[in-house]
């Protein structure tokens, strides 16, 4: 008895353990840019210093260079419309396209759907080449809506993958109720099956607004103009001069952006994980 108690024990102390190690993993970055983008500089360049503690006075002054010195919040606001676009247009292909590979391609769907999430494993800087050719005829360089062109590229494909096998998850027996009591199979789906898919959407909202906050390759490339920046261009732009690092700055730059993301994580991982998961699997 005192042994299965002790292997009890030890049990639940090995699981919280584990779990502390990662909870501080996962938290020590957001802990590091709070902390260092209240730091004054001296604080932060002193070697002797404690870097995980205040060893003088807070300073709100690197918030002040972000905003004052820097066009950051113009660049937040240019990476939300740039990612709620991406979105809906991510959104309005990648579900009817998900739902008629898994249900109406018959037995080419799986292949159909594995082609296309194999066109999402190409690298970006293969792309890039024809992609910059596209955006030129179309006139949209230094434009936001170059960017809106090209992220669904490769945010479609996997998001189609991801909800083809979410689709196939659900019963078929309930899109055929709905349509014997007189629905048809488009009303079937809107009333139906989306509805059920609640997770895999919220996993495609959430992916693509992730991904579009940190790429940098196409921003950097296609935005010449300040004002245009996203965030993942603007900050390291104008906070880094060459060996100069702006680093209370920096970290406030990243922790601003990062924070809604990571709530948004936080309020919806049991739907996140189960889109990941069942879109993965089927």
């Amino acid at each position: 008895m005192a042994a299965e108690r002790a292997r009890r024990w030890g049990f639940r102390a090995g699981h919280f353990g584990i779990v502390g190690l990662f909870t501080v993993f996962t938290a020590f970055p957001f802990y590091w840019m709070l902390i260092t983008m209240f730091k004054r500089e001296s604080d932060l360049l002193k070697r002797a210093n404690n870097p995980f503690v205040y060893n003088e006075p807070p300073t709100l002054e690197n918030i002040r260079v972000l905003f004052e010195e820097t066009l950051y919040g113009r660049w937040l606001a240019n990476t939300l419309f740039v990612g709620l676009l991406v979105v809906v247009i991510t959104l309005v292909l990648a579900l009817p396209a998900g739902y008629a590979l898994a249900r109406l391609a018959g037995r080419w769907g799986e292949p159909l759907g594995i082609g296309i999430f194999l066109t999402y494993l190409v690298p970006p800087t293969l792309l890039f080449i024809p992609m910059s050719r596209v955006i030129g005829d179309l006139g949209l360089q230094d434009s936001l809506w170059s960017l809106v062109l090209v992220y669904p590229s490769f945010t479609v494909p996997f998001c189609t993958w991801l909800l083809m096998g979410f689709f196939k998850a659900i019963p078929p027996d309930l899109e055929e109720a709905a349509m014997i009591d007189g629905h048809s199979r488009l009303g079937a789906f809107v009333k139906v099956v989306v509805p059920l898919s609640m997770a895999g959407i919220l996993t495609v909202i959430i992916f693509t607004l992730t991904l579009v906050m940190q790429e940098f390759v196409y921003a950097l490339t296609f935005i010449t103009a300040a004002r245009n920046y996203t965030v993942s261009v603007g900050v390291p732009t104008f906070l880094v001069h060459g060996d100069v690092y702006f680093w209370g700055s920096l970290m406030a730059g990243c922790f601003i952006a990062s924070v809604p993301i990571a709530i948004l994580y936080n309020f919806f991982v049991d739907r996140f994980i189960a889109g990941f998961t069942v879109g993965a699997i089927k």
